[in-house]
């Protein structure tokens, strides 16, 4: 049986009539609708999400705390419930960005975070990462919205500020340590400050790494508690991993002195 199961992938399936490029198109026109859907889906559940949160929903039901509730009602993990509030306060700092813009009256609507899952199509990955740092990607939306409002070299559509979020979500996910305004004129200087620069970006990798773990919602106690197995594989102090986890989530150098700087 087991044999069986392990084979199944194996198994020839009949001959199928190869698609026109039209009836591909079809398809994947298709896919897309369904995407779109799952899109619309995740925003509505984080939608309600942040309400419920918001009304301690669980007390009526006898749940003091969040997880308790998630997992009595819906079965799900600590780590799962907590990541659907940091998906809920990344969709709703970023709606709020938008919708803040006075040229973006017409795209405001009675379900934002519908709309915004739907428009800028942001994955659920993706939301969660930027979930510490909900005000940076809120600041350097409004900021990149407001440039091109008033330039008056783009018009502010659906497409352009879909355009801008995704990017400014992925500038804040990624962003490397920030050089120095006024590099130092001592040629021995500015190749240290390379080499500190350069072990600040391997950090924050690191801290990447880190947080697909033990996720920004657990405090460093219980971080260290689910990252000391992994620091001990990877050869990593595990001071320095909790301290790089630091790095990734708040984007400040400070966070990596007196362990890796």
């Amino acid at each position: 049986m087991g044999e069986h199961n392990e084979d199944q992938d194996d198994v020839v399936e009949p001959a199928r009539t190869p698609l026109s490029a039209e009836q591909a198109r079809e398809v994947t026109a298709g896919l897309r609708d369904a995407m779109d859907d799952v899109r619309r889906s995740v925003a509505v559940l984080a939608a309600r999400v942040r309400d419920a949160h918001a009304a301690r929903v669980g007390l009526p039901l006898g749940h003091s705390r969040w997880e308790s509730y998630c997992d009595a009602e819906f079965g799900i993990s600590r780590a799962q419930a907590y990541r659907l509030l940091d998906v809920a306060r990344s969709l709703a700092s970023i709606h709020a960005a938008v919708a803040a813009s006075p040229d973006l009256s017409r795209m405001r609507d009675t379900d934002p975070a519908a709309a915004a899952a739907l428009d800028y199509g942001l994955s659920r990955r993706a939301l969660i990462d930027v979930s510490s740092r909900s005000g940076d990607v809120a600041e350097l939306i409004t900021r990149r919205l407001g440039t091109l409002a008033h330039s008056g070299l783009q018009a502010l559509n659906e497409a352009t500020v879909r355009a801008v979020v995704r990017q400014a979500v992925r500038d804040i996910r990624t962003a490397p340590p920030v050089p120095p305004a006024d590099p130092p004129a001592d040629p021995t200087v500015a190749a240290l400050r390379r080499v500190v620069d350069d072990l600040a970006a391997s950090s924050h990798a690191i801290g990447e790494l880190m947080l697909e773990v033990a996720p920004a919602y657990l405090s460093d106690t219980d971080a260290a508690d689910v990252l000391a197995l992994l620091c001990d594989q990877i050869g990593e102090p595990l001071e320095h991993g909790l301290a790089a986890r630091r790095y990734a989530m708040s984007g400040d150098r400070r966070a990596l002195h007196g362990t890796v700087l």
